[in-house]
């Protein structure tokens, strides 16, 4: 099995089809040729400056890092060329988020330790205040913003221009990329993949044994793949490189003003997207009352991806009477494992099971075996095979999340989970979010599903608040239809009808709007802070 490094897969395919369009994002486009230009001169932008391994010698624990960390402060825009920039230059580029606070901001970078950070100019001032001493470079990415940036600030496109067009760096297949993640509950990690695990993870196992099969491959593509959510995430990022290094056409989302709904179909329709992926109802339900109000000309889309938060069954079923032509794919995977399993409908209803990818196993509740399909145990989900080496700068959380077992390294990213006897998935829910009420265990997203499927409900969240009786009691925050609204009661009739008794919210907040992370992941610290919960989730990845 021939292993690559991302840039040599990205050259290659630029190779075979240098003309066609590589990115789209508002009125800026380029082709393959000229993002393999411009990737290579501003990796030889940063090599002039001395970036790249450190210490190539020395031999290093799963949770280190011997090559140079960037930090991207960024919007879509020049996202893929600055990232892909970094990984010639064999220097490990960072996703940041840019809905942090700059406090936020501040903790992260000084977790990574950068040598330099990539910032649209609009963040200048939260960089100002937030870079710690040892940022040696500041690239800006022009956005039309005059905040004033760090002094000795390099705008991008002079660094590109600045590096040697000619010259290719030699990179490794061991060359390492890191993801970072937020979670949802937990501080963000740097997960370290090695760059030819990602690129395998990332093509659910399509391995290629040369350039010329690479080529083959990538010119037997073409199709324009729509995606929605943002780079900053490493959702975004892998769904990236899916596209781009099978020579798709990577359409994304102009996020520099946030997420609109008729800006999105325009763009689908304008650049006659057959693929479009989005996370979860962030996405989803604004999707859906816009296609409401009016027509659109979506007749090139075949499959809307969701994946990383949880889909209403409403707007599923919405979506697929809208867009009558379209599979639904919802995905699942993580930072830690990439792409795991994925279910596919073609009438909305609730995707019970997931037919695993590549690797894709599930682990014993004592996490010493694999289970067995159809094994009547709760266990985990997990991955063997292609799976991150660990999270930077810390051995505690790579030992867990990353033991070995059996002689093999696996990913669990924490997610409960059953084998069946046909060998899918069944997903029970994230570990850290159980919620132990009277000696029972809730998986929230189970009781979110039932009332997501309210027809008057648009949002829903469930926590645990400490309980004198219970030891913690099921809350469910709810933001209803504010044309018809819901009685709490109809609620947990409902809830009644599917759940056992003790998974029925005890008591129902009702809030105009459920907080999401720029991903579209759920907040649940904002939601047990809103039920007055004083002992928050934790953990998480």
């Amino acid at each position: 099995m021939t292993e690559w490094s991302i840039s040599a897969v990205f050259d290659a395919i630029a190779q075979a089809v240098p003309d066609r369009t590589m990115t789209v994002c508002g009125e800026r486009r380029i082709t393959f040729a000229e993002g393999s230009s411009r990737t290579r001169r501003f990796a030889n932008f940063l090599a002039a400056k001395g970036f790249g391994v450190q210490d190539t010698g020395a031999e290093r624990e799963r949770w280190e890092c011997g090559q140079d960390r960037i930090a991207l402060l960024m919007r879509n825009d020049v996202y893929p060329e600055a990232l892909i920039g970094c990984l010639k230059a064999r220097v490990v580029p960072v996703n940041v988020n840019y809905h942090y606070t700059a406090t936020e901001i501040r903790d992260l970078l000084a977790y990574l330790r950068p040598r330099g950070v990539v910032f649209h100019r609009s963040f200048g001032p939260v960089l100002r205040e937030a870079a710690p001493d040892g940022v040696e470079v500041f690239i800006s990415v022009e956005d039309g913003s005059d905040a004033v940036a760090p002094d000795g600030t390099v705008p991008f496109e002079e660094a590109v221009l600045a590096g040697d067009p000619d010259r290719v760096i030699e990179t490794s297949p061991d060359d390492l990329i890191m993801l970072c993640t937020g979670g949802t509950t937990g501080r963000p990690k740097g997960v370290l993949w090695r760059q030819s695990d990602l690129y395998v993870a990332s093509m659910n196992g399509a391995d290629h044994d040369d350039v010329s099969a690479l080529h083959a491959f990538a010119k037997a593509t073409g199709q324009v793949w729509f995606a929605v959510s943002p780079l900053s995430h490493a959702a975004g990022i892998m769904t990236a490189f899916s596209g781009l290094l099978a020579g798709q056409t990577i359409v994304l989302y102009d996020d520099r003003n946030g997420f609109d709904a008729r800006l999105a179909l325009e763009t689908a329709e304008r650049e006659r997207a057959a693929l479009l992926t989005i996370v979860g109802d962030a996405y989803a339900g604004p999707l859906v009352r816009e296609l409401r109000t009016r027509t659109y000309d979506l007749s090139a889309l075949l499959v809307l991806g969701t994946g990383g938060a949880a889909t209403n069954a409403v707007h599923k079923h919405d979506l697929l009477e809208l867009l009558p032509q379209v599979y639904l794919v919802e995905g699942y995977g993580a930072s830690e494992t990439g792409g795991m399993a994925f279910g596919r409908s073609r009438s909305g209803a609730e995707v019970e099971t997931f037919a695993p990818m590549a690797g894709a196993v599930a682990l014993s509740h004592n996490r010493s075996r694999f289970l067995e399909p159809g094994e009547d145990e709760v266990g985990w989900a997990a991955r063997v095979g292609r799976v991150p080496l660990g999270y930077f700068a810390d051995r505690e959380s790579t030992e867990r999340t990353f033991p070995q077992i059996g002689g093999q390294r696996v990913a669990v990213p924490g997610d409960r989970a059953r084998l069946d006897a046909d060998g899918s998935i069944r997903l029970l829910g994230r570990d850290s979010l159980v919620i132990n009420t009277g000696g029972e265990k809730v998986f929230v997203e189970e009781v979110e599903e039932v009332l997501r499927a309210h027809p008057d409900v648009r949002d829903a969240l469930v926590v645990g608040r400490p309980s004198p009786r219970w030891g913690q009691e099921v809350v469910a925050l709810v933001c209803a239809d504010p044309e018809h609204g819901v009685a709490p009661e109809v609620l947990r009739q409902s809830c009644k009808g599917s759940l056992a008794g003790f998974k029925v919210p005890k008591d129902i907040v009702y809030v105009t709007e459920i907080r999401r992370l720029g991903n579209g992941k759920p907040d649940y610290r904002w939601a047990a802070r809103r039920v007055g919960s004083d002992a928050p989730v934790q953990g998480g990845a």
